[in-house]
């Protein structure tokens, strides 16, 4: 699937996202699998509840951008998937943080949250199965040209340890340590960076790995992702302070009742909208030594500060 650089930022984010959800459909309907023995069809039901209502598909997009940055014939199959692996992780973790236990929402992108549409011990059980998926995709070597042994076993490292107690989960333990002991401004940085802008990194590093980028490359999308991420979650609690539920397609204004330390809750939403300013700055410096080459990443970049839900 080629995709021109030429048509609008908002029409490449939408092919990229309906190629990931077509596969993502694929990969979620009830055929057994070799090695399977069945799938449940109410659990499966659960999980395409959680992944296929919509959203951005932000992550995959910037892996699949940054991928073809350094190799524009990198729209394989294999690569699809791989993009396709980390949406399920993605997915996963937010049917996880809507339980009841966690974050406790009814709304996520406007529909019942998993829990809401079937029940708590379905929704968890449907994040187990999409974590588990994940790196079923990447470690399936079945794809029509499928990528190299060493790549795929990079992809599954790297994943496994952006989403970890390091990363993802990590950091969602601290978010839930906050609500008890609020943390100081350092301690809000690093859960961020666990909590939002790991999978955010690590897609920005996947697609230099998918796209064969030597050690100094891959560590420069690195570096991107880790800016981009910082700015997401700015953006998101600019969000949760001054936009509405209708246009969230969730509740807003939780962060603030739960008493949750934020960047923005602490400095102001000024300071945070001059900081997302910079971030974006920065992001786009990154990738001056790519030209043109990284206009659309560039532009990912200003959509994720600039982004209305």
């Amino acid at each position: 699937m080629t995709i021109s650089a030429d048509l609008p930022f908002e029409a490449i984010l939408e092919a990229r996202a309906e190629a990931v959800e077509a596969l993502l459909r694929r990969l979620l309907d009830d055929r057994a699998r070799s090695g399977e023995i069945a799938r449940p069809a109410g659990l499966m039901a659960a999980m395409r509840h959680g992944v296929l209502n919509g959203g951005k598909r932000l992550r995959p997009f910037l892996m699949l951008e940054s991928a073809a940055l350094f190799d524009p014939e990198s729209d394989s199959d294999a690569a699809l998937r791989a993009a396709a692996a980390l949406e399920c992780v993605h997915c996963y973790s937010l049917i996880h943080d809507d339980l009841p236990a966690m974050d406790d929402d009814d709304l996520r992108r406007g529909q019942p949250t998993v829990h809401r549409a079937f029940d708590e011990a379905t929704a968890i059980l449907a994040g187990d199965g999409l974590l588990t998926l994940a790196f079923d995709i990447l470690a399936d070597d079945t794809a029509a040209e499928p990528l190299s042994a060493q790549t795929r076993l990079d992809l599954v490292l790297g994943l496994a340890r952006a989403a970890g107690a390091g990363g993802m989960v990590g950091g969602q333990a601290l978010d839930l340590q906050a609500e008890r002991t609020p943390p100081d401004e350092t301690g809000i940085i690093t859960l961020q960076a666990m909590k939002t802008g790991a999978l955010i990194r690590f897609a920005c590093e996947a697609g230099a790995i998918v796209g064969g980028a030597p050690a100094p490359d891959r560590e420069r999308l690195a570096e991107f992702g880790s800016a981009i991420g910082l700015a997401f979650q700015l953006a998101d609690d600019l969000l949760d302070l001054t936009a509405n539920a209708e246009t969230m397609g969730k509740a807003t204004g939780k962060d603030q009742a739960a008493g949750k330390a934020t960047l923005a809750a602490l400095h102001g939403v000024e300071w945070a909208r001059s900081q997302l300013s910079g971030l974006i700055e920065q992001a786009h410096a990154i990738l001056e030594p790519y030209g043109e080459r990284a206009a659309v990443l560039k532009s990912a970049a200003s959509f994720i500060a600039d982004r209305r839900n």
